[in-house]
């Protein structure tokens, strides 16, 4: 059975002769390169592109195209070679495009030599980079793995190949594009539209209902946030504005589902291609087809009630090495079926209501219809295939949130404590693990359709983004209604909720918070962290506070840096802390000076990589009189607010999702019982 990796995920290869197949529906040059344990490449001999396509164990194409082929025999590699990674790259100056955000999102799948697939990846989230690392085979221990990568980089081929540490990148990049510019001539034309059967693009046809698209709908004034891939382990990324896309599908019956989304919070809508009226073709309104693969295999579903019927629903049904990594690929699965279900059902409904229009317009165009009887029967008619429409329409959608609710009603009390709410009985007996789980829960979401079906918003660990807690009150209609003062208390307390998670899900004396609070104005919500001790330091009040937790944490930032590049982690000073960094600033800008704001933003744009994390609370227009200055900061953080907002959107169809922030139960202890156990962790371990 296929693995549909996304970004950071890797799967077990069970065969050494491999095929590495590419569709990338424009023309791009593949090209691979051997690392030995460390990753290096040894040198020019260790890489294969069009311009010296062949290696031992190893072969690429010779042209710049659309679909590549790239043979891989895995025993044969040259000694010492622990890694191969497979790298994609637009050709330059052959007048087509520059940047992959401007192309398909290339596909990529690991085959065996009889074609059966292996792992699939989609590269999504690119936008100005012209150069990616798709996916990487490395051996571990004595198996071999395939990982998914998908690093981009904005500076081409020779950027791309300088972090492989290759010597001269930019020559050698010359090099592979004249041998790129030698092949155009040959390159073949883009593939045609892939099936559903597990591949990227799918077909405009074999519905059994062809009816043209629902017209667009207007573009809203300010589109959603997107939702940054949870599922991403990999390099970070820049995430680009999500614009919401036209959506042409039916209702449908929800699937058994088995995949994962494609990375995070900037997703282009990856909800199903189809043709419009004028591509002459028949769209396909059913939903996207899923692949039942696990290794191991998930647990058997309960045989249905009554033939015909959906099998009950089973905790943990999903691909995954472990109980938590298939209730983490679960999860997401039915977030994306319940953005499939809602959008074929909206799409259903504008169908209707644009089915309906057209038939009045020309039952009315006809003067003869105007007069007496004939118009009104017209009118009627066309509203009563509406409502039909419709009413089909609501039928399947209830249909599949039904089955969607079950699943989540199973689901919800099987979650371990970092993907649980607070009020789940898990965190009661919860104890500080050894290791840190795959995501972290951050609070709910949830559609209209039906606002009683919350499906966990989950992102992944480390954290690849910081979080921005919006205090203003024009953050929503909510907020609106809600004192000042009040509200940026509930902000405060959403932050140090939040910090209380994510110390009580990382081991014992590997995840520090430091806490900015220029006026002290946080005291209150603050207590439970001072109180329980597990605070770096006290909270940093005025502007020799802030100067100094800003100073210790740019070194750190610096120093890991430093130690990264040159390969030299021996050599960090003996007192700098290695383990996660979150930094909790409260009430900003007050109390930062031009020099703060400037440290701020580069913790916020180099910290996430070495572990560095912003966790801010302020209201943004109060500090709009930075201007464009802080809007980078801005957009490299993760927006949720303390009360109900619809300002999150799916990867896939682009819907505006209402994120509800997780609340600890009316007179429950259990932040103070879990803090307490994370202070007690630390002592057993000696931190």
């Amino acid at each position: 059975m296929t693995a549909e990796l996304v970004r950071g995920q890797n799967h077990t290869l069970p065969q050494t002769r491999l095929e590495i197949r590419v569709s990338a529906g424009t023309p791009v040059v593949a090209g691979a390169t051997l690392g030995d344990e460390r990753g290096t490449v040894r040198g020019i001999e260790w890489i294969a592109h069009p311009g010296s396509p062949q290696l031992p164990g190893l072969e690429v194409s010779q042209q710049a195209a659309a679909d590549h082929r790239l043979a891989v025999d895995l025993e044969a590699l040259p000694a010492g070679a622990h890694r191969v990674t497979v790298l994609l790259a637009l050709p330059v100056g052959a007048g087509g495009p520059v940047r992959f955000g401007a192309v398909p999102a290339p596909f990529v799948a690991v085959t065996g030599l009889d074609g059966t697939e292996i792992a699939t990846f989609t590269l999504t989230d690119l936008d100005a980079e012209s150069a990616v690392s798709a996916l990487e085979l490395y051996r571990r221990q004595d198996a071999w793995k395939v990982r998914a990568v998908g690093q981009g980089y904005a500076g081409g081929l020779a950027e791309m190949l300088a972090d492989q540490g290759v010597r001269d990148p930019a020559a050698l990049a010359g090099s592979i594009q004249e041998a790129v510019t030698r092949g155009l001539a040959r390159s073949v034309a883009p593939p045609p539209p892939r099936t559903p059967e597990g591949d990227r693009v799918r077909h405009a046809t074999g519905s059994a209902d062809h009816r043209p698209t629902a017209p667009p709908p207007p573009p809203a004034p300010e589109p959603p946030e997107p939702l940054t891939d949870p599922a991403t382990t990999g390099p970070a990324h820049t995430t680009q504005p999500h614009t919401t896309q036209p959506h042409t599908t039916q209702p449908h019956t929800t699937q058994p589902h088995t995949t994962q989304p494609p990375t995070t919070p900037g997703p282009a809508a990856a909800g199903a291609s189809a043709a419009g009226p004028s591509a002459g073709g028949p769209i396909n309104y059913a939903h996207p087809r899923r692949q039942h693969a696990a290794p191991p295999s998930p647990p058997p579903a309960a045989p249905p009630a009554q033939p015909g019927q959906p099998a009950q629903p089973v905790a943990g049904d999903a691909t995954g090495w472990s109980m938590d990594e298939r209730l983490y690929n679960q999860i997401w699965g039915m977030f994306e079926d319940l953005a499939r279900a809602v959008a074929a059902y909206r799409s259903a409904v504008d169908f209707a209501e644009s089915r309906m229009d057209q038939e009045l317009d020309r039952a009315l165009s006809d003067p003869r219809n105007r007069i007496g009887g004939a118009g009104d029967r017209a009118r009627e008619a066309a509203r009563a295939k509406r409502d039909e429409l419709a009413s089909r329409a609501r039928e399947a959608l209830d249909r599949d949130l039904a089955q969607l609710a079950a699943e989540a009603a199973v689901v919800e009390p099987a979650l371990p404590a970092a993907y649980a709410g607070w009020g789940n009985p898990v965190w009661h007996a919860h104890r500080i693990p050894m290791e840190i789980p795959m995501a972290l829960r951050i609070g709910d979401l949830h559609l209209p359709e039906r606002a009683d079906l919350r499906i966990p918003l989950l992102v992944r660990l480390p954290l690849e983004r910081g979080m921005w807690v919006d205090s203003g009150r024009t953050a929503s209609e909510a907020a609106a209604l809600m004192d000042t003062d009040r509200l940026r208390r509930l902000a405060m307390e959403t932050a140090v909720a939040h910090a209380a998670r994510l110390l009580a899900v990382y081991p014992p004396g590997e995840f520090a918070v430091h806490v900015i609070d220029p006026a002290g104005s946080a005291a209150g919500p603050l207590a439970p962290l001072v109180e329980a001790g597990v605070l770096a330091g006290p909270p940093a009040a005025g502007p020799g506070g802030v100067a100094s937790v800003l100073a210790h944490l740019t070194r750190r930032v610096d120093l890991v840096q430093m130690a990264v590049r040159a390969r030299a982690a021996d050599s960090l000073p003996p007192d700098l802390d290695t383990g996660e960094q979150l930094l909790v600033v409260n009430d900003f800008p007050h109390g930062f000076d031009d020099r703060a704001v400037t440290q701020l933003r580069y913790l916020a744009d180099e910290g996430p990589a070495v572990g560095v994390h912003l966790l801010m609370v302020a209201d943004r227009e109060e500090a709009s009189a930075y201007g464009p200055v802080l809007d980078p900061l801005w957009r490299s953080l993760l927006r949720i607010t303390p009360v109900a907002d619809s300002h999150l959107a799916d990867p896939w169809v682009g819907h505006a999702w209402t994120y509800e922030p997780l609340t600890i139960p009316p007179g429950s202890h259990v932040l103070e019982q879990v803090l307490a156990a994370v202070t007690a962790a630390r002592r057993a371990a000696g931190r």
